[in-house]
């Protein structure tokens, strides 16, 4: 058979149709990319500075691309079955922490002991804006979340602070259950009022625990 007589195959017949394969193949992509970025960060292939950076950037293209697609790809563990992916350390950083692993397991570099007064004042700063944020009405996932997500980068790098400190806790499981939300979702009133309370009574715990 001449190479005159092979047409052209295309997956798509229209530009949404092309923007939707586009966006299936990207996500395939960030998801490879994360399996491999993880896995390299447990066989310290990558230094913590250079993983902290390139998971972050990792989680936000998820996070955008992934709330896009929502309807095409409602789960991206179905989405990992059917194109026979084997990317269990992305799942989990991407779908189920939203975090990289120097900021879960409270581990971060290059910071002194008790992680400095910047730490300190960086950590103050996020509690105040994400309070400021609640009741100013920014109620949505994708506004809240960032600030979380930079309150709890600034607590980690606190490492005079006990393991089991009660106050990252309650941050972190206010970020991981909005995570999981779409980011157009907003907090009904009983939920701003108690997102308010605990980053309130957090802030103050913070506050007795640093002085």
């Amino acid at each position: 058979m001449s190479s005159n007589s092979l047409s052209e195959v295309r997956l798509w017949a229209n530009s949404k149709e092309r923007e939707k394969y586009e966006n299936l193949a990207d996500l395939f992509a960030i998801l490879k990319c994360t399996e491999k970025l993880e896995r390299a960060y447990v066989r310290d292939g990558v230094s913590a500075k250079e993983y902290e950076a390139a998971c972050e950037k990792l989680i936000a293209q998820f996070r955008m691309l992934w709330g896009s697609m929502k309807e095409t790809v409602p789960s991206i563990e179905g989405f990992m079955q059917q194109y026979h992916m084997q990317c269990p350390m992305a799942y989990t950083r991407l779908v189920q922490v939203g975090l990289p692993a120097t900021i879960e397991h409270r581990k971060r570099p290059g910071e002194g002991a008790g992680g400095g007064a910047r730490a300190v004042a960086e950590t103050v700063q996020h509690f105040i804006t994400a309070m400021d944020s609640l009741k100013l009405n920014l109620v949505a996932v994708d506004q809240i979340c960032p600030i979380l997500s930079d309150l709890m980068g600034s607590i980690s790098k606190i490492e005079s602070l006990p393991p089991d400190f009660a106050p990252k806790g309650k941050v972190r499981a206010w970020y991981s259950r909005l995570y999981a939300q779409p980011a157009a979702y907003e907090l009904g009133g009983d939920e701003v009022r108690q997102l308010l309370f605990d980053l309130e009574s957090a802030y103050n715990e913070f506050i007795s625990t640093i002085r």
